[in-house]
């Protein structure tokens, strides 16, 4: 899940890294009034889950309170990438001397985090890699032992800072490092990092995305910050279609029945079994389908979680079909999601056999959920039939 800027600063400031006064506002009034916290300019910036927020006009400076509200009024109004702002941050301008670059991610190739940073920020890094390689530091580190600040000095070092700046920068990377370890970070990014005309170092704009799986490891955080146990936001705000479902997953500890994203195709998903799950959505657009949602579903669920999540995708009014669909399971009983799936059905309204275009899960007890199919119309296959077949089953029932 990805944190709007306004958060990420938030869980920056529990790790020691300096950052500029700031205030979230989320109307024009309330930017104007904002500003009188302030002995200066100040920068207005839209709250969205997107970059390129300069580009798009998101990002204006005002010297006086009048100013700070007209340009609140425009940001919060303006489309970034598709999405809305939140609302908009007002952050103290500050003269910057220097920009440098931050990040801390996962190597998937050398199977380790890495460190990258660079005395040229502000930029997109990607442009630094390719013209200025010279200019950009990769440094590995082990996530198994206790992280020390020598790793991330010898990252700022390696492109060339020393002295006050190497010493004010070793903490800021140091700092982020351990965020990203001890919150389960996928990426933790600060750019620009601004060293002020005073020689004082600031984070002046900062990226944090989360493994989704870790939002229950780190509920308190999220809760500090202000993000709802129902947000499961990802690069978007989360839909209240994703809402609904998030909150019928957690309803019920008993499997996995949920983990939704939303597409605007007209076939309802219901897949699972780990990497399967990823293949048969794929399998489904390769065959000239289109999902209406990423959905997994495993783990043994009850048969009144599945019929929850069944009922609430049948009943989004894009979705013309669903397909519900597995690679061969151990750990989940093919009667029970029968069972679910068909009352899900039911419960919207619908009838099994037309709703649903394929059921293929098979697994234990697939005799009593392939009669149970059986007694009501629903299209079942076996393991002999290849989940990619399966998916060509589903497009082409959607075309007839």
């Amino acid at each position: 899940m990805r944190f709007y800027e306004y958060e990420a600063k938030q869980v920056l400031s529990g790790y020691g890294v300096p950052l500029p006064e700031r205030r979230l506002a989320k109307t024009a009034d309330e930017a104007a009034a904002a500003m009188s916290d302030f002995d200066g300019p100040v920068v207005i910036k839209s709250q969205v889950l997107s970059g390129g927020r300069m580009k798009a006009g998101g990002v204006k400076f005002a010297d006086t309170p009048d100013e700070a509200r007209e340009h609140a009024t425009n940001i919060l109004e303006l489309a970034i990438n598709g999405l809305m702002p939140v609302g908009v941050l007002v952050e103290d301008k500050r003269a910057i001397a220097q920009e440098y670059y931050a990040a801390v991610t996962y190597d998937g190739r050398a199977k380790r985090p890495l460190i990258i940073f660079s005395d040229m920020g502000g930029i997109d890094i990607e442009e630094v890699a390719e013209q200025y390689p010279e200019h950009l530091s990769r440094t590995h580190f082990s996530a198994n032992r206790p992280f020390s600040d020598y790793t991330a000095k010898i990252a700022v070092a390696s492109v060339g800072v020393t002295g006050r700046d190497l010493t004010q920068l070793t903490r800021i990377v140091a700092g982020l490092v351990r965020l990203f370890l001890e919150r389960d970070m996928t990426l933790a990014e600060i750019n620009p990092i601004g060293k002020l005309q005073d020689g004082s170092i600031i984070a002046l704009d900062a990226h944090l995305d989360m493994e989704s799986e870790a939002r229950n490891t780190h509920r308190a955080l999220l809760h500090e910050v202000g993000v709802p146990d129902d947000d499961n936001r990802q690069a978007r705000p989360p839909t209240a279609f994703e809402i609904a479902a998030a909150r019928v997953d957690a309803a019920d500890p008993r499997g996995v029945a949920g983990n939704l994203t939303q597409f605007d195709g007209n076939l309802g998903l219901i897949i699972g079994a780990g990497g399967g799950s990823l293949t048969l959505f794929d399998a489904v657009r390769a065959a000239g389908g289109k999902p209406a949602n990423y959905c997994e579903i495993g783990g043994n669920p009850s048969v009144s979680k599945a019929a929850a999540l069944t009922k609430l995708i049948c009943e989004q009014p894009q979705i013309d079909k669903i397909a519900v669909m597995m690679n061969v399971v151990s750990n989940t009983r093919v009667d029970i999601v029968a069972r679910g799936v068909i009352k899900g059905c039911l419960d919207a309204g619908f009838d099994p056999a037309e709703k649903i275009a394929i059921f293929r899960i098979p697994g234990s007890w697939e005799d009593e959920g392939f009669a149970l199919l059986e007694k009501y119309g629903v299209e079942y296959v076996d393991r002999s039939v290849s989940m990619h077949e399966a998916a060509e089953r589903a497009v082409a029932k959607m075309e007839a």
